[in-house]
């Protein structure tokens, strides 16, 4: 069993989908729209319903408010504590921004591309990319137990 950091859209449909998924696989499954019972994560519209209207200055003090914090830190601290990141597509900013963080600290990164999308080169970064959820489940159970190797040479793990 993985701890499992889910990097998504808040508008991404599938992103549920993709968390029960991994659960039922067996996993542990850090939920930002559900990360506690009874919390249902960070929304800007707790500051102001009036969100999509800031202006930069609006959005940079916004930052600065308790509850944004708080939905700051409850996600970096799943994202500390998970052993793996699955970038469920499509995702925007935060969830490009999450993954980048997984993949420089050396977190088992999956970037699970659903549907079609405009190629982007810097994916390479990840260390796999699957195509369906199976794929996904698959990519994690190697890493979890990596197969014997028939070599004499040690497995050096991959360096960035």
């Amino acid at each position: 069993m993985m701890k499992i950091y889910v990097a998504s859209s808040w508008r991404n449909a599938l992103q549920p989908i993709a968390v029960g998924a991994l659960r039922k696989a067996g996993h542990e499954v850090y939920d930002f729209r559900h990360p506690a019972l009874g919390n249902y994560g960070f929304k800007w519209s707790e500051i102001d319903p009036d969100w999509q209207k800031w202006n930069n200055k609006q959005y940079k003090a916004a930052l600065n408010h308790d509850i944004a914090q708080a939905g700051y830190d409850s996600d970096f601290a799943a994202m500390q504590w998970a052993d793996a990141f699955v970038g469920v597509m499509p995702f925007g900013r935060s969830a490009s921004m999450e993954m980048g963080w997984a993949a420089g600290n050396k977190k088992l990164t999956i970037f699970y591309l659903i549907e079609h999308m405009e190629p982007e080169l810097m994916v390479k970064m990840f260390d796999h990319i699957c195509c369906s959820m199976d794929e996904v489940i698959e990519a994690l159970k190697e890493a979890e137990f990596p197969k014997l190797s028939t070599s004499s040479h040690p497995i050096i793990p991959r360096e960035f």
